[in-house]
């Protein structure tokens, strides 16, 4: 479907980061752009650059939500809202488990719910879901935040059988790591934070994403490009780790 077939586009996670360059991009194309995030001076930012119609909420909100999506008839949904806390299970805390849940999952499914029957019902519609390489490939300390994309990934295979009759099109983008604040956000914004995630190394910048997405939104009628993953040509994700029997600590005899 070109862009023209489409008139309205809800964009979560807006502030910063891919959002903030999905919305500019998709406001290029002429689209009414809806951005939700909840940083509001970001957001204003983000805004009076690209016209965008702001919305300071938390996409936890449930109320708020539904309120924004029975007042608009959204053509486009792009869910880019997530967080992170970068722990093992065992490290865990109760709180950190709740937050990645809430919002890198059940927030989606919600939109989702909220938005699909009505582009169902027009017979036009795209939904990209921003999900990760961790919900393909493991690596260590981040096993809340694996399970929430892996579940994203499902979700966003599920949507096309749920939605299956209708011209209604879910794209999965699953991107490695790329030059955005996300690091600063989980990590906080300090040179360490730089040195270790984004100096030196050759990464994907968020309006990369963007052009990415509105590839797939743009392919013709009766192509649906279900998923992409992107990393950086210097990014191999994936491992083997196989440990000796005799480097296990043995159990404290207590």
């Amino acid at each position: 479907m070109p862009f023209s077939d489409y008139r309205t586009a809800l964009v979560t996670g807006a502030s910063s980061g891919i959002g903030a360059a999905v919305a500019e991009r998709l406001r290029r194309e002429g689209i009414e752009v809806h951005a939700l995030a909840r940083d509001a001076g970001a957001l204003a930012a983000v805004a009076a650059r690209t016209g965008c119609v702001a919305h300071a909420m938390d996409v936890t909100d449930l109320a708020a939500v539904t309120a924004l999506t029975r007042s608009v008839a959204f053509d486009i949904l792009v869910n880019c809202a997530g967080v992170d806390r970068p722990r093992g299970l065992m490290q865990a805390a109760a709180e950190d488990i709740d937050l990645l849940v809430d919002v890198n999952l059940r927030a989606i499914l919600h939109l989702c719910r909220l938005v699909v029957p009505g582009m169902m019902a027009r017979d036009r519609g795209h939904v990209i879901n921003i999900s990760s390489i961790a919900g393909a490939y493991n690596f260590g300390g981040n096993t809340t935040y694996h399970a929430t994309k892996a579940a994203i990934s499902m979700l966003s295979r599920q949507l096309r059988i749920d939605a299956f009759g209708r011209h209604v099109r879910v794209t999965e983008i699953c991107p490695g790591r790329v030059a955005t604040d996300i690091f600063a956000h989980v990590h906080g914004d300090s040179p360490e934070t730089r040195e270790k995630y984004i100096l030196g190394f050759e990464l994907p910048e968020a309006v990369d994403i963007a052009e990415a997405i509105a590839f797939a939104i743009a392919a013709p009628r009766a192509v649906n490009i279900g998923h992409m993953e992107i990393t950086p040509t210097l990014q191999v994700p994936g491992g083997l780790s196989t440990v000796r029997s005799s480097d296990v600590p043995a159990e404290d005899a207590g």
